[in-house]
């Protein structure tokens, strides 16, 4: 099977990340991955204005990223960018000072693009290739909702709720309050009842009624809380992915969370210093859909929407 090098950087709400992979039509095989944050999505949404600094710090990552893709011999590099900069009033900022830095031009990707790529990402897996899912691709700006088997997806939606926009919506206190807690709680209970549950339920009742489905998170969340749960410092794709969440750790993970100071939280095995902000909002987004939709364990998935967009032709 011939194969080539290629490389996607990911412009998030949050992060810039970077896969370099060999490609081979559904075949997948990391070469380098990494991750900056530049919070892309700070200051934004009370005027959904991309801010100076995050698109200087953003447009520099791409460009960093993008030479590290040519170091790593991709012959190919292709930048997309997903809930914060399809919902700014000033995305051309952001493609113009993109352009500056790195000569590359920026695809802004839709909510449903998001999701079917997610979905495609991770069923590369052999472990969800074939079984029914419901698939959680929780960003900083957004969450996709994508539920399927193999193929076929009979539910895909991207939701307005993510990790630094419930942050922004819920600022939290160093150390946060149960008050705090309790407010960021009620919140994403409500938008899931109200916004999220009315839309996916009837399609998920379907699939239940048909057998067992596996509730999976993808993205920086659940990668995270797997390697808090394990207590790696490291990235460790196999190990990552062999960790199932019960309801009760997650919400163990929770509270435990929101009663640390920032720096206590930053000292905490597996969670990167500069995510343990952002964690907050995430592992309450995680514990809340379980809650709500019944789910008792969470499955773990490193694969997803860069996977898929690495596979697809620009």
């Amino acid at each position: 099977m011939n194969t080539v090098r290629r490389a996607v950087i990911d412009v998030g709400t949050n992060s810039i990340k970077l896969l370099v992979a060999e490609v081979a039509g559904d075949f997948v095989r990391p070469v380098w991955e990494g991750s900056i944050q530049t919070r892309l999505g700070q200051g934004f949404y009370e005027t959904h204005r991309l801010q100076p600094e995050p698109i200087a710090q953003t447009a520099e990552a791409v460009a960093v990223y993008a030479e590290t893709a040519r170091r790593h011999e991709a012959v190919t590099v292709r930048v997309i960018a997903t809930s914060a900069a399809r919902d700014a009033v000033n995305a051309e900022d952001l493609l113009a000072a993109v352009r500056a830095a790195a000569g590359l031009s920026v695809e802004i990707i839709s909510g449903e693009q998001e999701a079917e790529w997610a979905f495609r990402g991770v069923t590369t897996d052999p472990n969800f290739a074939r079984q029914p899912l419901l698939l959680l691709d929780v960003g900083g700006g957004s969450t996709e909702f994508i539920l399927g088997q193999g193929g076929q997806k009979h539910f895909a939606q991207s939701f307005p709720l993510g990790t630094v926009r419930l942050l922004e919506k819920i600022p939290a206190g160093d150390p946060p309050s149960a008050a705090q807690l309790a407010a960021c709680r009620d919140w994403v209970k409500k938008f899931l009842t109200v916004t999220v549950r009315p839309q996916l339920e009837p399609a998920l009742d379907r699939e239940v009624k048909l057998g067992h489905v596996e509730l999976v998170g993808t993205g920086g969340t659940t990668s995270i809380l797997a390697r808090m749960e394990a207590k790696l410092d490291i990235f460790d794709r196999a190990q990552i992915e062999q960790t199932r969440l019960t309801h009760e750790r997650v919400r163990g993970q929770v509270n435990r969370l929101w009663s640390l100071p920032l720096a206590q939280r930053q000292q905490l095995a597996g969670l990167p210093k500069k995510r343990a902000d952002v964690i907050l909002t995430g592992a309450v987004i995680y514990e809340a859909v379980m809650a709500e939709l019944g789910f008792s364990e969470l499955r773990v998935s490193t694969r997803g929407l860069r996977f898929a967009a690495v596979m697809a032709e620009s």
